[in-house]
């Protein structure tokens, strides 16, 4: 039997002491609509994002639905000068997840989290390591689980027009 991302996601979980309940649906075209298929609000699902540094390495980036990362706000919090994403390819070599299933847990390197401070205090959906699964967590035991460094490192998100 092949592993999948979601039992990657679940056996990290499982190793780490973290409940994660995964939830199946359909693709969705919106955070909107996803919102709307999980039950939840758009600002819960939280995007696990894959960001690379300039010294080749990478950190994961937790943004709140309805947010994009502040890329001044982040590389102070990072400490650093340049930071950027990866393209898909580069992003499933660093995580072993393609976009839209990344998360941290179970990826198959365990690169520093930065959490926005929206997250905290909450039960937020994110990617689950297998397309149309989301994985629903307590945001306080993920950041403790991963020693994520929490910070203000988002912006609303500017409606396109």
């Amino acid at each position: 039997m092949t592993s999948t991302g979601t039992d990657r996601v679940l056996a990290d979980a499982e190793a780490r002491g973290l409940r994660i309940e995964i939830a199946h649906r359909p693709e969705a075209e919106s955070l909107e609509r996803a919102a709307e298929l999980l039950g939840i609000e758009p600002s819960t699902i939280v995007k696990s994002l894959v960001v690379k540094k300039h010294d080749g390495t990478f950190l994961f980036a937790l943004v709140p639905g309805g947010r994009q990362i502040s890329w001044s706000k982040l590389r102070a919090v990072v400490g650093v000068n340049k930071l950027s994403m990866p393209s898909p390819d580069i992003a499933l070599e660093a995580t072993g997840f393609e976009r839209g299933t990344i998360t941290p847990v179970g990826s198959s390197t365990a690169w520093p989290v930065f959490a926005d401070e929206r997250v905290t205090g909450t039960r937020i959906a994110l990617g689950a390591g297998s397309h149309g699964s989301s994985a629903f967590v307590d945001a306080d035991a993920l950041i403790g689980a991963y020693h994520a460094t929490v910070a203000d490192i988002t912006d609303e998100t500017v409606p396109r027009g």
